[in-house]
């Protein structure tokens, strides 16, 4: 598969603001809005997780990834740590799959954790000022749609060339003195 675009990001972002919104109006008076959003958060990291393999080129432990990443979610689940906490806990979880999944290097990785810090940050700001669920959601994965902007790879440029010119006229002047000495040395016959 080829690497997602921003307008495919901006896509999700809508379907998972319209399926957030949905449970939650649907389901928060069954069972409460804390109990709600604890089990929604999971399973829009699941549909995120899900989207960002099928978009990945590597094909080498998804099984390992989705095992490890429900490992992670029902132990947070079961064990309930602060609500910021938990938020914090799924977040670096996406963090991680997609460092592991689209770069190949530290610098895009530490960019990629400022894009989800800067998502966080936009996703408090949106809930705090419109108290919308779907505007919540929504804001977040349109920040997370940013990250097709960091490059795979960051490369340093390559140093450049020493003068190869100089060096060779300074090696061939030394190999002649050296021939020369070794035809002076083998020339020159001792007398007895």
């Amino acid at each position: 598969m080829k690497r997602p675009g921003f307008f495919h990001g901006v896509l999700v972002a809508v379907v998972f603001a319209f399926f957030a919104s949905a449970v939650i109006t649907t389901l928060t008076p069954f069972f409460g809005f804390y109990s709600v959003i604890r089990l929604l958060i999971p399973a829009l990291g699941l549909a995120y997780l899900m989207y960002l393999m099928s978009r990945s080129k590597a094909r080498v432990g998804r099984v390992t990834t989705l095992s490890l990443w429900t490992a992670l979610a029902a132990a947070t689940w079961w064990v309930a740590p602060p609500f910021p906490l938990y938020l914090l806990i799924h977040v670096a979880a996406i963090w991680l799959v997609r460092s592991l999944y689209f770069y190949s290097g530290v610098v895009p990785a530490m960019l990629d954790l400022g894009l989800n810090a800067l998502s966080l940050s936009a996703t408090v700001w949106a809930i705090t000022q419109s108290g919308s669920v779907f505007l919540a959601v929504w804001t977040f994965f349109l920040v997370q749609a940013l990250f097709v902007g960091i490059p795979p790879t960051i490369q340093r440029k390559p140093a450049p060339a020493p003068n190869n010119a100089a060096d060779d006229s300074n090696f061939q002047q030394a190999r002649r003195q050296a021939d020369a000495a070794l035809r002076q040395l083998f020339t020159h016959q001792p007398t007895i």
